[in-house]
C-alpha cells in the first residue's frame, strides 16, 4: 500500500509564543472542553471532558465507576499525576493556543463543593456524574500560534 500526496492547503509560516503560567489558565479557563491523560493498565488513556476553573484549580465532573474516579479514590493515594490539555485553534489558519496542565488530580469529598460543582458543571453526556475530581497544576505550558513575522532583509 502507498500513500498518495494529497495537497493541503497552504497556510503561512507560524511562530510559536510560550505563554506565562497566567495568561495560559486564562486561556484554558476561556473554553469548556478539554482532554484528560491519565495512565490505565500502565498505558496512557484520553478522554474529552468539560471542565471549569476554580481559583487556578481544575474541576471535571465524573461518575462512581469511572476509571478515573476509582483510581483517586484508592486508600493512601495521595491523587494521581494526570495531564490536561485545552486549545482553540482555528482549523483554516492554524492560529490559535494550546495549554498543557500536569499535576494532581484528587477527588471532591467535600459535600458543600460537590454540589457547587454539580450547578456550575453540566456533564455534556446524559449518564448521572455525581464525582468530581480537581486537578491542582503543579505544571503549566502554554503556546499561541501566530502569524510569523515577515523577515527583514537589509
Amino acid at each position: 500500500m502507498t500513500c498518495e500526496h494529497v495537497p493541503s492547503t497552504p497556510v503561512a509560516p507560524r511562530r510559536s509564543i510560550e505563554l506565562a503560567d497566567e495568561e495560559a489558565l486564562a486561556l484554558l479557563g476561556s473554553v469548556s472542553l478539554g482532554r484528560i491523560v491519565f495512565t490505565r493498565q500502565a498505558l496512557p488513556t484520553i478522554r474529552p471532558v468539560n471542565h471549569l476553573l476554580d481559583n487556578g484549580d481544575i474541576v471535571i465532573r465524573t461518575h462512581e465507576g469511572a476509571a478515573l474516579t476509582s483510581r483517586t479514590q484508592k486508600a493512601g493515594v495521595p491523587g494521581v499525576v494526570v495531564a490536561y490539555e485545552a486549545d482553540s485553534i482555528d482549523p483554516d489558519t492554524h492560529l490559535g493556543w494550546s495549554v498543557v496542565v500536569t499535576g494532581y488530580a484528587r477527588p471532591v469529598t467535600d459535600p458543600g463543593e460537590l454540589i457547587r460543582y454539580q450547578s456550575l458543571l453540566r456533564p455534556w453526556v446524559d449518564r448521572t456524574m455525581d464525582c468530581a475530581i480537581r486537578i491542582v497544576p503543579d505544571l503549566i505550558s502554554g503556546i499561541r500560534l501566530a502569524e510569523a513575522q515577515p523577515s527583514r532583509r537589509v
